[in-house]
């Protein structure tokens, strides 16, 4: 079994979509990848947590444009108000083995996007973590998130979702984002996403 890495954050909405397209096509071809997502902690980065209603207009953007069958449950008034615990959460799921990684991190983002939950509150976490058997207070993650970002910023990753494949690193490839005149224009990057696939899976 290989990986792909990713760096991204729990409430980016163009990540979800981008795991969601890669998980897709991984389980058309039955391939053997898994996604190891690694946190890049956009409320440091930033100095903010994400405006919900910002978030609730890109969503809007991205169902309309390129994602009908996403955000069904997505629901503003319950946005998170950090992700911090979450990434440290999903970083205990890496340690724990590839595979609960990757089932955590697409878990909070179903949550978040598809259920309309907020995975900021500690009961929605404690909730996560029962049921992949997790610990939220394992003293092994307190550190997590810096080191991802850290090591992110080392690589060069220029935002959320930020791909590293064996040719190389892929910013966002399923979507290719853009403002026209104020306005968010979202259209599939298609020969960068079958780039990307193909680096993932070795076509």
């Amino acid at each position: 079994m290989t990986s792909v890495e990713v760096f991204a954050d729990v409430w980016c909405p163009f990540t979800h979509v981008g795991l969601r397209r890669f998980v897709a096509r991984r389980d058309e071809l039955g391939a053997d990848v898994r996604l190891l997502v690694r946190a890049w902690p956009l409320e440091l980065i930033n100095g903010k947590p994400f405006d919900p209603v910002f978030i609730a207009e890109e969503v809007d953007d991205l169902r309309a444009q390129v994602a009908p069958d996403l955000f069904s449950g997505f629901d503003p008034g319950h946005f998170p108000t950090t992700t911090l615990p979450a990434l440290r959460l999903a970083a205990a799921a890496n340690q724990r083995s590839p595979q609960a990684g990757e089932q955590v991190a697409l878990d909070l983002r179903d949550r978040v996007f598809e259920r309309g939950q907020d995975i900021s509150a500690d009961d929605v976490l404690d909730e996560v973590a029962a049921v992949h058997g997790l610990r939220r207070d394992d003293p092994a993650t307190l550190d997590a998130v810096q080191r991802d970002w850290d090591d992110g910023r080392a690589r060069g990753v220029i935002g959320s979702p930020h791909f590293f494949t064996p040719a190389g690193g892929f910013f966002c490839p399923a979507l290719d984002v853009s403002r026209v005149e104020g306005l968010l224009r979202i259209t599939p990057d298609r020969a960068g996403f079958e780039q990307f696939l193909d680096s993932c899976f070795g076509a």
